[in-house]
């Protein structure tokens, strides 16, 4: 039987989440030998046997935006001779997952205890991430149901959280509140900085610039901008005197962290 490789331009495919919803999307389809995806450049190749039009079809019905561009007759890859590559890749997002994870703890606990929105929204958006890399790492190898139910129960426990952070800042907005204590909000931000720096530096060993890790690689670039965020609050905090800096801040992340488990939803459909 003939193998071709389809290229697909995907407009909506901006992280790891679209991502994963196309590989569940496509879990089923035994046509298919192997998937490379370009999440800066909104393409996906996949090389496969048999008719491209389910493959078109089913990539429609999630609604990214892909259109067919090409379908040209390739090899089969057969035995991937960059299995010792995929092993090290894995072995870089479990690196970064345990980062991402640790920081979770550390700005949830001190977030309560600092009385800061901004470092608890912050360390949701880290766990967010977590889930993300849990997720890529068992998108292969996984049997489709149990993905399913892992991304619904990852999406409504994020989800609850999100909503539960959306109503205690509005709270903190109508009632008194205390001011937060700028500097373990700056102080602990700095380390997250650190942490998600030190992903960036972790992922960029990797060899390869396709698929999860350059989705990654985005991903924590984004989490950088959010601990910025965080740090800027805490300034803001000292020279107002107010705790509504931190409030404006917390309501970003939080808005990020519902648009997340939105995402990590759909990956149960």
């Amino acid at each position: 039987m003939k193998t071709y490789s389809t290229t697909f331009r995907v407009t909506k495919m901006d992280c790891p989440s679209e991502e994963q919803m196309i590989r569940m999307k496509l879990a089923s389809f035994d046509t298919i030998e192997e998937m490379n995806f370009d999440i800066p450049g909104r393409t996906l190749r996949i090389i496969h046997t048999g008719e491209t039009a389910p493959l078109d079809e089913a990539l429609a019905s999630l609604g990214l935006d892909s259109t067919l561009m090409e379908t040209i007759e390739a090899e089969s890859p057969g035995t991937s001779p960059a299995k010792a590559d995929d092993h090290h890749q894995r072995k870089l997002l479990i690196a970064v997952l345990a980062i991402n994870f640790f920081f979770f703890l550390l700005e949830m606990v001190t977030g309560v205890i600092s009385r800061s929105m901004g470092l608890v929204a912050d360390s949701l958006d880290m766990l967010a991430d977590a889930i993300v890399y849990g997720l890529a790492l068992w998108a292969v190898g996984s049997h489709l149901s149990r993905k399913k139910n892992v991304a619904k129960l990852a999406g409504y426990f994020q989800l609850t959280l999100a909503v539960l952070g959306f109503a205690e800042v509005i709270r903190r907005f109508i009632l008194p509140a205390e001011t937060p204590d700028f500097i373990q909000m700056i102080t602990v931000s700095f380390f997250a900085l650190l942490g998600n720096t030190a992903s960036l530096i972790i992922l960029n060993r990797s060899k390869g610039s396709e698929a999860h890790i350059e989705a990654s690689r985005i991903f924590t670039s984004n989490d950088v901008i959010a601990n910025a965020g965080v740090i800027i609050a805490g300034v803001l905090v000292y020279f107002t005197g107010t705790r509504f800096p931190d409030l404006v801040i917390g309501t970003v992340v939080f808005y990020l962290v519902l648009t997340g488990a939105i995402r990590i939803l759909k990956l149960a459909k």
